[in-house]
């Protein structure tokens, strides 16, 4: 069960974490360091898809049960075509999460352990591809959510008219 108490524990203990972390972060081996690294870029997205994927499969279940144990099925029908934006969005998400930085972690790697500055340029150019994971809400609302575009039309619409 999820409860605010165990939510502001959880977020506390991940907090201490980080910053334990993070205080001895620089003063490791390459070894460790490359471990660490490993486990923010690779270990943490996946873990972060997988969590999504659980959370939808468990949100469908409880839909699915609710409308079998009330009888609704025009209801659930509904809801099951409403719940499918929202479905795509996460995993839409977590996936480009995990793909932006997969791809810094192996051109890391392969900067760290090739002395080609052609890694460490690939490297580099990950790491700005990383910057976009800030802003690809934007263009997954975009793409999937038909209520957010017709009111960003009609907001550049209203724009436009007042001008």
């Amino acid at each position: 069960m999820c409860t605010k108490t165990r939510t502001k524990t959880v977020t506390v203990g991940l907090a201490l974490v980080a910053l334990l972390i993070g205080c001895t972060f620089y003063d490791l081996p390459d070894v460790y360091y490359n471990a660490i690294i490993g486990v923010f870029h690779v270990a943490l997205p996946v873990t972060v898809l997988v969590i999504n994927v659980l959370l939808i499969r468990e949100v469908r279940r409880a839909a699915n049960s609710a409308a079998a144990n009330l009888g609704l099925q025009q209801h659930h029908q509904s809801t099951s075509s409403n719940s499918a934006v929202p479905t795509v969005m996460v995993i839409a998400t977590s996936l480009i999460y995990v793909l932006f930085k997969g791809m810094v972690f192996i051109a890391y790697l392969l900067s760290v352990w090739s002395s080609i500055s052609f890694w460490v340029n690939c490297y580099y150019i990950a790491l700005s591809l990383w910057d976009l994971v800030y802003a690809y809400n934007f263009y997954i609302y975009l793409i999937t959510g038909k209520q957010f575009r017709s009111e960003l039309y009609a907001l550049f619409t209203r724009c436009s008219c007042s001008s």
